[in-house]
């Protein structure tokens, strides 16, 4: 499967919720039962600057492929960071680093958020993509 679709059919599948409220309740709900990321991976270096809310990411690479993982002060954020990593998630650092898809936008899920937040959030999609890139070299 390609970024492309696997972008198609999250689309497909949250073309029923056509509300964007209940779309961004569908990602919160989505993101409670996630596993907390640890600890010892809330530290300065995993924070993804330029969020308002508190944000850290955690990449690793397992068997070729880009795993991510994240938590948030915040549950709307948690939400849409967990959307993120499970988004990127099981392909190669290679396929990761030259994306240039937003799921995010993509779904609608970006629209009532201030700018604030939409600001933080491309900077998490760009600390996806530079780990990608990272790991790709």
């Amino acid at each position: 499967m390609t970024l492309e679709a696997k972008l198609a059919g999250l689309v497909s599948d949250l073309a029923i919720l056509e509300d964007p409220q209940e779309r961004l309740a569908h990602v919160v709900h989505v993101a409670r039962p996630l596993p907390a990321l640890p600890p010892e991976l809330r530290t300065d270096a995993r924070r993804v600057a330029g969020c308002v809310s508190a944000v850290w990411l955690g990449g690793e690479l397992r068997e070729g492929r880009c795993h991510f993982r994240c938590a948030a002060d915040s549950p709307l954020v948690r939400g849409l960071m967990a959307t993120l990593c499970d988004f990127f998630s099981g392909f190669p650092p290679a396929d990761v680093a030259a994306s240039e898809l937003d799921p995010l936008e993509a779904l609608g899920l970006l629209r009532n958020l201030t700018p604030t937040r939409r600001n933080g959030l491309e900077s998490a999609r760009l600390a996806i993509r530079t780990f990608a890139r990272e790991a790709a070299a």
